[in-house]
């Protein structure tokens, strides 16, 4: 669906239901995703992205390396709440052992360029707990503004990109 120079998005597939098991199995992913270490949530994540993409046309893909075509995580667009409204958010996640070789932020400005290409939004975000450094450093590279707001009573960084600035920055 989406290529990059090292990676290739792909919808998910039940099959990849043991590598997403994976990547949320390591204590920093367990940290943040606690309940993704049971493989009936990892399931229910997968339909949910399956539904996803039936009524939109995307969600979370599969995020594999175009050198092996391994499934290494996933990375996509979905709709989240914040605050009052709906808004379309970038998510990735990345098995640990692939971490840190800025698999998230190519993948992550490509599903930006996608989004605003696709979609009518005004606004494209990534939604990150302030504990989550790893993800911060993401959104700060792909994302040129943030700011903080509470969601279900915790607060968190909204980091973000305005269609009008993606367009005057030429893309």
């Amino acid at each position: 669906m989406i290529e990059t120079e090292r990676l290739r998005l792909r919808q998910l597939t039940p099959a990849d239901g043991s590598v997403l098991l994976d990547v949320f199995a390591d204590p920093y992913a367990r940290e943040f995703y606690p309940d993704m270490t049971d493989y009936a949530w990892v399931v229910r994540w997968i339909e949910w992205n399956l539904g996803n993409y039936e009524k939109f046309g995307y969600g979370l893909w599969g995020m594999e390396l175009k050198s092996s075509g391994e499934l290494i995580g996933d990375c996509g667009l979905t709709w989240q709440q914040v605050e009052v409204r709906s808004e379309l958010e970038i998510g990735y996640h990345v098995l640990a052992r692939e971490r840190r070789r800025g698999y998230a932020t190519e993948g992550a400005r490509a599903c930006l360029d996608w989004g605003f290409r696709h979609t009518d939004s005004a606004m494209i975000c990534s939604i990150v707990r302030p504990a989550n450094l790893a993800s911060c450093t993401v959104a700060g590279r792909v994302h040129p503004a943030r700011r903080e707001f509470e969601r279900r009573g915790q607060p968190v960084l909204l980091f973000y990109t305005m269609r009008s600035d993606w367009e005057m920055a030429g893309r």
